[in-house]
């Protein structure tokens, strides 16, 4: 009887296990296939629009800056997702004098998805809206840095919503985190993260976007690449989740030269994602590296490079999809 009761246990146990892998393949599967709904025309029409000269370089504090945070605003407005929490019309308003480069008051654009039976928990994507303005009679217009992030969480965002509208909803609560600021000392983020609208407890990644529609030099002669940054500093599993969601369906070559603690660069600490990481929150920081019109006036929207940026922000989502529905949160080490 006792042997009967043991391999019964025996077999239902190998059965979970099966269903358990059964299930995980499946979220892989459909994170691809759902990322399918990001379309290469609608990503340049908006970076187009986004990084064009009525925006006057969206500079953090300026009156510009109104102009790209309502153009983000109606977007969401206009899918019909929700204001994250705690945002007064999707904005979390940064008062004039809260920071000292900030010359008045700035916005952070906030909108989510909320979760299912794990909506608790919480993955918050983030990306810059602002670049460096107009100076000396030149507009900068930052496609790239960071037009190229912002559309592509726009995307990301549109897609998910497709899906949930089919009945396919994320099992964590999703954030669409527009920070501003960040040329200036990333500003948006470190207010989110003193001031956060979800819990930052309940936070359990950040995948940050911050330059991903370039070639920079040294992969002139392998463009299908992507520097991630930060992906096991706090959570090897992470880099496992992010690297399977590559190699079974994006196959790009992921190039971790800047997670090199002596990195000069220093590339870990120059963006978003880092008011994050340094708050015990794993991270991947998504980044195509510097290039010739980084920083400068030319930095404009027919220097992108589409297709490369649409399968980058499929990767993205398809990563994004599958934290968001695994079991398991990533295991900080």
């Amino acid at each position: 009887m006792n042997k009967l009761i043991i391999l019964a246990a025996l077999a239902f146990g190998f059965a979970c296990k099966s269903q358990q892998n059964v299930a995980v393949k499946d979220t892989s599967v459909q994170a691809y296939e759902l990322s399918q709904y990001i379309e290469e025309n609608e990503i340049k029409e908006m970076l187009y629009t986004y990084a064009s000269d009525e925006f006057k370089g969206r500079e953090a504090g300026s009156e510009f800056e109104y102009i790209a945070t309502e153009y983000i605003r109606d977007f969401y407005k206009d899918l019909g997702i929700a204001a994250a929490p705690g945002t007064q019309d999707y904005y979390q308003l940064i008062p004039q004098g809260t920071y000292s480069r900030l010359s008045g008051d700035a916005n952070n654009v906030v909108a989510y998805l909320p979760g299912t039976d794990k909506a608790d928990e919480v993955i918050v994507l983030s990306a810059h809206l602002d670049h460096l303005g107009v100076h000396n009679g030149k507009t900068y217009n930052g496609a790239d840095d960071d037009g190229s992030g912002t559309i592509a969480i726009m995307n990301i965002a549109k897609a998910m919503k497709k899906a949930s509208d089919k009945g396919i909803k994320p099992r964590r609560t999703i954030v669409f985190l527009h920070v501003t600021g960040e040329e200036k000392g990333l500003y948006g983020s470190h207010y989110y993260a003193e001031n956060p609208l979800l819990p930052l407890e309940n936070t359990i990644t950040n995948l940050n976007i911050d330059m991903i529609g370039r070639v920079d030099d040294e992969h002139k002669n392998d463009e299908d690449y992507l520097y991630l940054i930060g992906s096991e500093m706090l959570s090897k599993e992470l880099k496992q989740v992010s690297d399977e969601v590559n190699n079974k369906h994006f196959k790009m070559n992921f190039d971790y030269r800047f997670d090199a603690p002596n990195d000069p660069n220093r590339f870990y600490y120059r963006s978003d994602h880092y008011n994050f990481a340094k708050n015990g929150i794993p991270v991947i920081f998504y980044f195509n590296g510097t290039h010739d019109d980084y920083h400068k006036d030319s930095d404009t929207a027919d220097k992108i490079n589409y297709p490369l940026l649409t399968k980058r922000t499929k990767l993205i989502f398809a990563t994004a999809w599958t934290l968001a529905n695994r079991e398991n949160k990533p295991a900080l080490d």
